[in-house]
């Protein structure tokens, strides 16, 4: 059965659309960012993890609208990720109008390496415009381009243009237009005759067993992508079932005539490059060692680029820390404000409460993220356009490579101690697929600060303050770092399990380009600080704010508030009438309210929840109410502590310090009189959270960076269960040591 052709989405005559292709590090995203400014539209292409970046501008012929692919060596496509780049460029992406003009970014310092692409992309008969970028580097050294010959050798408008200065952007927007309305664009292959042959001999296949006459580049491909997603989605169809074996002939017959594939790709391209380069390109004999070399012999040293890089992340995340908490504390502020507003205005009832602890508070719990994201997300931009995100990668490269990813994870991981959430966005850094889910997959593992008041009521209330060493050494401070190290160290074999059974494949080679150092576009920091924000409040934003609302619903109903109403309007009057706080009429009516508070909670679905569910935590040491505060944590883990403060009927405002919170853990009973929490019961909490997916933000954000619910089910189940059988063994261990 033969592929049916993807129409492409029609748009007027006088707009155009405009992919931007190019290797990583060569501006392509500040090109980006000069053509259109802040992007319209940034999401995932269905189905698979690549982001998709369109873009607009007018000029005088009209609207043109620019596809920003993401940055490649080649159009060798091993992945569905990667085939998606190709798609776009055949008008196969059903959500993408089909291409007018392909703008190919080179840097104009490495044309011969950069150029490799731009021989592939030349094979798609469409019109092409080449951008030297960083031109400046080019004046600035003993560089001579003969721009005119290499156009005319290459077949293409050439522009000079330096992206980080905004210079060339007219002549790139001119040359576009001109390019547009050339439609003789054919290119001669760079293959010799033999793969010519084989190639003709398998489009005729191919068209005599259904398949529509397929583009002469995607037949190539088949010959040339081992493994390549092209052919395996073909041999799927029964009358192409043979491909595999035709193919495999083919290569056969190639490489007893010295073409073997796959090498017989880059040494004809290249010494078509070469060709084409000779005479027009000239440059010292002599490397000269410019400051960027200087620079490198100490950043990328096996030594002083560990120490560097550990006190620029050390820098990082203080920064985060401490410039997110005071914004942080300000939206905690707005909130309170909000709430005291709706409750000067509305008299308490299932309206107030649907307003104050559902959609303020769920709005509260979207934007308390923002502040870590944005500051991330700034320093990252900031890293990647001064040059030094891939001198990081190089320097974390051979520690990461133990768990199977590349040095590009290792700041995502790190950002994820801080907030999971701008952790698993910084994926976007990582190009190789397979490294970029097992990275995502693992980095809610990494103990972000979210935990932390769990760990401090649970640790200062039964652990006990045992010291060694005359007090340097404390048994609770030694609890609550093996907490934060106990995700990392999960997450090596997670990982290692992640690549062998679900990502399989052997560890993807570290190759990468060290671009010179450059001051950091203001412009372009802007722009990738504020497309990261829009697209965590537009996506995953919605869906956090949502499953607040409903864990609201869950704990308020199906009870009747009525009473509890009438109390809190009776405190509310004897407030405004009374200024002590130790009235006693005051006290004796809050203490009633927290009661019937208890009372609801546990009669609500959320209640009742934590209730059916039990038997299945009992053997963790559990009562129904830890339950419901698992549960009820779902949202964000620190949420536990309020509702364990309304259970034991102490109100909801309380916090991980509060002695009347610990007083009434520490005194819970079972009906035997035995106590709930012990040393043992604490131990299991904790280690539970230290391992559990308990935080709809980061399933919610997972779910929007691989485009599909089936990583974010899957990252819950995983967790959970690690989660319980780490607290099953850590409850009935403790047990058994402690008597």
């Amino acid at each position: 059965m033969a592929l049916a052709e993807v129409k492409p989405i029609k748009i007027p005559s006088e707009s155009l659309t405009v992919a931007l292709v190019g290797n990583p590090n060569t501006g392509k995203s500040t090109l980006f960012s000069a053509l259109c400014g802040v992007p319209t539209r940034v999401g995932n292409y269905p189905g698979v993890t690549v982001e998709k970046k369109l873009g607009r501008y007018r000029d005088d012929g009209g609207e043109v609208l620019i596809v920003d692919l993401p940055g490649t060596y080649s159009l060798s496509a091993r992945t569905m990720d990667e085939m998606v780049s190709v798609d776009v460029l055949l008008g196969r992406q059903p959500d993408v109008p089909k291409l007018d003009v392909i703008v190919a970014i080179v840097d104009a310092t490495n044309l011969e390496r950069n150029l490799y692409l731009f021989t592939q992309l030349r094979q798609l008969n469409i019109p092409l415009v080449l951008v030297l970028n960083m031109w400046d580097r080019v004046l600035a050294s003993d560089i001579q381009v003969d721009l005119a010959k290499l156009s005319e050798r290459l077949g293409v408008k050439v522009i000079c243009a330096t992206a980080s200065r905004s210079s060339g952007i007219q002549d790139i927007k001119a040359a576009i237009r001109e390019a547009a309305s050339d439609r003789d664009v054919a290119a001669a292959s760079v293959f010799p005759r033999e793969f010519q042959r084989e190639s003709a001999e398998l489009r005729d296949w191919l068209a005599a067993h259904g398949q529509p006459v397929m583009q002469e580049f995607l037949v190539e491909r088949l010959l040339l992508d081992i493994d390549g997603v092209h052919a395996q989605k073909l041999s799927k169809q029964s009358a192409l079932q043979e491909l595999p074996e035709r193919i495999g002939a083919a290569r056969d017959r190639l490489a007893s005539a010295g073409q073997r594939v796959p090498a017989v790709e880059t040494r004809c391209r290249y010494n078509w490059i070469r060709s084409q380069l000779a005479g027009i390109v000239d440059q010292p004999d002599e490397e000269v060692q410019t400051l960027s070399d200087r620079i490198d012999h100490v950043l990328t040293h096996r030594v002083w680029g560990l120490v560097i890089f550990a006190a620029i992340m050390f820098a990082i995340f203080q920064c985060i820390s401490t410039g997110a908490s005071g914004m942080m504390g300000g939206i905690e502020t707005l909130q309170s404000w909000l709430v005291g507003w709706v409750q000067h205005w509305l008299l308490p009832g299932t309206l107030r409460s649907l307003i104050d602890d559902g959609i303020i508070a769920g709005v509260g719990s979207v934007l308390i993220f923002l502040p870590q994201i944005l500051i991330l997300f700034f320093f990252i931009g900031v890293l990647e356009d001064c040059g030094y995100m891939a001198r990081a990668a190089f320097v974390m490269d051979k520690l990461m490579c133990k768990l199977g990813l590349s040095g590009k994870s290792f700041l995502p991981l790190m950002s994820s101690f801080a907030c999971a959430v701008p952790g698993i966005m910084a994926t976007r850094v990582i190009e190789n697929t397979r490294d970029r889910m097992i990275t995502i997959l693992v980095a809610p593992l990494m103990s972000c600060s979210a935990r932390l008041p769990v760990y401090i009521l649970l640790i200062y209330t039964f652990v006990p303050e045992t010291t060694w060493l005359g007090g340097w050494i404390g048994l609770q401070g030694l609890v609550l770092f093996a907490m934060h190290v106990l995700g990392m160290a999960v997450a090596v074999p997670v990982a290692w399990l992640l690549k062998r059974f679900f990502f399989p494949g052997g560890t993807s080679a570290f190759v990468m380009e060290l671009p010179s150092y450059k001051l950091p576009s203001p412009k372009v920091v802007f722009y990738r600080v504020w497309e990261r924000g829009q697209a965590f409040l537009g996506r995953a934003g919605t869906l956090i704010f949502c499953t607040a609302v409903l864990v609201w619903a869950a704990g308020y109903f199906p009870g009747d508030h009525t009473e509890v109403h009438q109390l809190a309007r009776s405190i509310e009057l004897r407030e405004s009438q009374v200024s002590n706080e130790t009235d006693s009429e005051l006290a004796t009516l809050r203490a009633e309210e927290r009661r019937l508070n208890g009372l609801l909670i546990k009669g609500s679905f959320l209640g009742q929840a934590g209730q059916a569910i039990e038997p299945a935590v009992k053997p963790l040491g559990w009562d129904w109410r830890i339950g419901v505060g698992v549960i009820a944590s779902f949202p964000a883990r620190e949420v536990i502590i309020a509702t364990l403060g309304t259970i034991y009927s102490l109100g909801g405002d309380v916090d991980e310090q509060d002695g009347s919170l610990k007083e009434a853990l520490a005194s819970s009973r079972w009906e035997d009189g035995r106590p709930v929490y012990t040393l043992p019961v604490a131990l299991s909490i904790m280690v539970f959270f230290a391992l559990c997916a308990q935080c709809a933000a980061t399933l919610m954000v997972i779910r929007r960076e691989t485009n599909s619910w089936r990583w974010p089910i899957f990252t819950f189940v995983y967790m959970t269960t690690l989660a319980y059988v780490g607290s099953f063994i850590t409850y009935n261990v403790a047990t058994w040591v402690l008597g």
